[in-house]
């Protein structure tokens, strides 16, 4: 393994690690990306693809906003795709301008010859995904300890949405179809892609990553008892399966994040789902949201990603609100948006709710008296 330098900020590793720290961590989610005009500098005329595989405009995208925003976040996230997975297992995958990712060939139907090949397939995740483990690395050794670094893949789950709806979608009329039409080989899918989830993180770690997430993007298209039966077994597979992977590799193990979007009615699932911290997106009040956790998980989240289109006053009311309901962040907390930085963010907005959470967090401040 790589020898990286020793981490100078290990906040956020330890209030992952439900620890009692001085302030809560702070990152958010796409904070690498579209919304900061040193990003389309450096991906110059690549496209969105390009720059995943290519370590060193990953490695630089990366830490665009620890450069910018230097000394208010607390972790980088490695500059990556959720669909590098289905790409490893054969598929086509194009990042559409103003449309986003599309596979010109999704997957039809279990009796589709596509699909027995997919299944059939043996996936060298070490081989195929080698771009993401040298991004990771080079990213460490650029990072030079200032913050730890957050690697990551999409669940299950959502990698099956897109594989089968070939892009993002409205009704999911195509994955509904596959899972209540065809639960069995719907179920076989999903658990080939747990484990090659498992086997990509764990080389992330070996890579370097000091953090994992998994990102559930579309689990809100879900019911309660759809979650239970098609999401959370193979959500719960990558957290049992993940730390005896990485013993087999003399590995430590690191902490874990599940972010499921819009299941807010699986909190309590997620909570025993073998996962250190929970993600939270914006449709929860972080009181209610620590009330369900009862200390079981650190939480992370959670401000809706719209204010920061408004002004500072909105922006302070949030933060505000925030603090409170997570009981002040001394501990169980990890502050991050409800969900991706979106287009046409001002980066200053961003930087005053870093700077905010900061004045309402810090030593000797209290969240209904510091606005």
């Amino acid at each position: 393994m790589t020898e990286f330098a020793e981490l100078k900020n290990d906040l956020l590793l330890r209030a992952a690690r439900g620890e009692e720290v001085e302030r809560p961590p702070i990152w958010v989610m796409r904070q690498a990306g579209r919304y900061l005009p040193e990003y389309h500098k450096a991906k110059g005329d690549n496209d969105f693809f390009a720059c995943c595989r290519s370590p060193e405009i990953a490695s630089t995208l990366t830490l665009q906003p620890v450069d910018r925003y230097d000394g208010l976040i607390d972790a980088a996230i490695i500059f990556s795709d959720i669909l590098v997975i289905p790409q490893a297992m054969g598929m086509v995958v194009e990042m559409l301008d103003k449309k986003g990712p599309h596979f010109p060939n999704p997957l039809k139907s279990p009796p589709d010859e596509q699909y027995e090949q997919l299944m059939e397939r043996k996936v060298d995740v070490a081989k195929e995904l080698d771009y993401v483990y040298r991004a990771i690395t080079l990213t460490r050794q650029k990072l030079n300890g200032r913050v730890p670094l957050y690697g990551f893949c999409g669940a299950p789950w959502t990698l099956l949405c897109y594989m089968v709806e070939g892009g993002g979608s409205k009704l999911f009329v195509q994955v509904k179809t596959w899972i209540y039409k065809h639960p069995d080989q719907s179920k076989k899918l999903l658990q080939k892609i747990a484990e090659l989830c498992v086997e990509y993180l764990a080389l992330q770690v070996k890579a370097g990553a000091q953090i994992l997430q998994v990102f559930d993007s579309w689990a809100a298209e879900l019911s309660p008892a759809s979650f239970r039966e098609f999401s959370l077994p193979y959500l719960r597979h990558i957290s049992t399966h993940l730390p005896q992977r990485l013993k087999e590799l003399h590995l430590e193990s690191v902490p874990m994040v599940v972010f499921a979007k819009g299941a807010w009615y699986a909190l309590d699932d997620l909570c025993a789902s073998g996962y250190q911290v929970v993600g939270l997106d914006w449709l929860q009040d972080p009181a209610e949201a620590v009330r369900i956790a009862r200390g079981r998980v650190v939480l992370q989240g959670n401000a809706d990603p719209g204010v920061l289109y408004g002004d500072k006053k909105a922006i302070t009311a949030v933060v505000h609100h925030m603090v409170k309901g997570f009981g002040g962040g001394k501990q169980g907390w990890i502050v991050n948006l409800g969900h991706g930085v979106t287009p046409f963010v001002n980066p200053d907005n961003l930087k005053f709710f870093f700077e905010e959470i900061h004045r309402l967090t810090k030593a000797g401040s209290h969240p209904s008296t510091s606005l």
